[in-house]
């Protein structure tokens, strides 16, 4: 799968390689209409 699909994703802009893994991007939320933290905080555990 890594071999295949993350380089695909990461050109699409969908997916970002950071030193703590793979991140998705706003563009992948925004793609399946999946609503994000504006402010790119953390919500609460609890």
């Amino acid at each position: 799968i890594e071999e295949m699909y993350e380089p695909f994703l990461i050109q699409q802009g969908f997916l970002n390689r950071t030193p703590r893994g793979r991140v998705v991007t706003p563009l992948a939320y925004e793609h399946f209409g999946i609503k994000t933290n504006k402010n790119n905080q953390q919500t609460s555990l609890f």
